[in-house]
């Protein structure tokens, strides 16, 4: 595999009290790192408030909302080699699934840097990641995945109690 001469890195947009912040600075380390390897970085990020967005760091800076629409005409100008999705959270992984699913990626032949994207799919579906650790025989708890309040009363009459509850992918 031949070495990147531009990536694109997705930030993780709009950042939140005791959120995100980690992005920023993974972000800002991982911008560095790359123009160590004399790699040209075009960063988005809407958020200006970041160390990532900061002058002189990534080689351009586009501060565009964190959608499809947006992340297709940046690649379309830019002609990225590659694209960074692990810098970004929640907001960049979902990013990237929707452009490899869509077939952006693939059109302007920008290859994923880290986690790929089939890995992403399958450890943010929760129902996926418990039957790919079925198949490698790891135990998980007991879980299943509810859209609306109905179909969750049912799952905890079916695991039982105590029960977490978190929003799905």
């Amino acid at each position: 595999m031949t070495m990147p001469k531009k990536i694109l890195l997705l930030g993780s947009g709009g950042l939140r009290i005791g959120q995100a912040g980690e992005f920023d600075y993974s972000g800002s380390q991982a911008i560095k790192a790359f123009k160590e390897e004399n790699i040209r970085v075009v960063l988005m990020n809407p958020n200006i408030a970041t160390v990532q967005t900061d002058k002189g760091l990534a080689d351009t800076v586009y501060f565009l909302p964190l959608t499809e629409e947006f992340a297709m005409q940046v690649i379309q100008k830019e002609r990225p080699d590659a694209i960074a999705l692990s810098f970004g959270g929640q907001t960049a992984l979902n990013l990237g699934l929707a452009l490899e699913e869509n077939g952006v990626l693939k059109k302007y032949g920008v290859r994923v840097l880290g986690t790929s994207v089939s890995t992403i799919r399958d450890t943010e579906d929760r129902d996926l990641f418990v039957q790919r650790l079925a198949e490698i025989k790891v135990k998980t708890a007991r879980s299943h995945a509810a859209k609306n309040i109905s179909e969750a009363l049912k799952a905890a009459e079916k695991i039982g109690y105590p029960l977490m509850m978190r929003s799905g992918f």
